[in-house]
């Protein structure tokens, strides 16, 4: 059976998210055996390439389509790759990665530091209560607090860390390395990071509506007619959904 893991590129806003791209992950172990991914009809053409890779490839397809959109969020498997962070501010693409714990990250005295250590030394004063958008029980409520770093800010550009604590349990802990507009505000980048909720949720919706994980397939072209589908059934979805949405403001304005 063809590679399983697939990559893809969700977009999220006030009116609506869904999948807008998406590549599919082969191993090394395909992709050095010509044969078998010809086989699987595997153009001869398609390299090896990291998840990372694909991420890339997917935003630059994004940028260069004019798609909208103003902030970029990844979960620590992308956040932690410090060249990919970088290739997002030479574009001047605005994020939010979350990284490990173990992460460094250099400070305004141009010392580097881990991530937890930075954290372990602020004040209470430092935290704020803000709300990460609402979830499935209310509004995610969390204390935050951030961190300017990295001394040189240009084109009208800054660099941040950012911390999320748990109400309940001050050890559980999350974190942030964040580039944007220097006029960014807390509660701004907290929304940015609140955002990959609704980025799961798209998923969970594209899975148990459009069948997007349904599929056993042994051919290359065969994975992508199948998701790109279950991403345009998506996408007629959301559409409607804002359409029904927009509706009812209408009305009861």
């Amino acid at each position: 059976m063809l590679g399983q893991v697939g990559t893809f590129l969700a977009y999220a806003s006030a009116k609506g998210r869904a999948l807008v791209d998406r590549e599919l992950y082969l191993p090394a172990s395909w992709t050095e055996d010509r044969e078998r991914c010809r086989d699987a009809g595997v153009p001869d053409e398609v390299p090896f390439a990291t998840k990372t890779e694909h991420f890339k490839a997917m935003l630059n397809r994004a940028v260069e389509a004019g798609v909208p959109f103003a902030w970029v969020s990844a979960d620590e498997a992308y956040g932690r790759s410090k060249s990919l962070r970088w290739w997002m501010e030479q574009r001047a693409v605005s994020h939010v990665m979350c990284v490990k714990t173990s992460d460094t990250v250099i400070t305004r005295g141009m010392g580097e530091r881990r991530v937890d250590d930075l954290v372990a030394g602020l004040p209470p004063q430092a935290w704020k209560r803000l709300s990460a958008g609402k979830g499935s029980h209310g509004e995610r409520m969390y204390q935050w607090a951030r961190i300017p770093i990295r001394i040189w800010w240009e084109n009208g550009h800054g660099h941040w860390f950012l911390a999320r604590r748990s109400l309940k349990d001050p050890t559980d802990l999350a974190y942030y390395v964040c580039y944007g507009p220097v006029a960014t505000r807390l509660k701004d980048l907290v929304r940015v990071a609140g955002a990959r909720w609704a980025v799961e949720e798209c998923f969970q919706t594209a899975k148990g509506d459009c069948g997007l994980d349904h599929y056993q397939v042994r051919l290359y072209h065969a994975w992508h007619r199948h998701i790109t589908l279950a991403m345009a059934a998506l996408a007629a979805l959301t559409a409607v959904r804002s359409h029904e949405l927009s509706k009812g403001e209408t009305t009861v304005a």
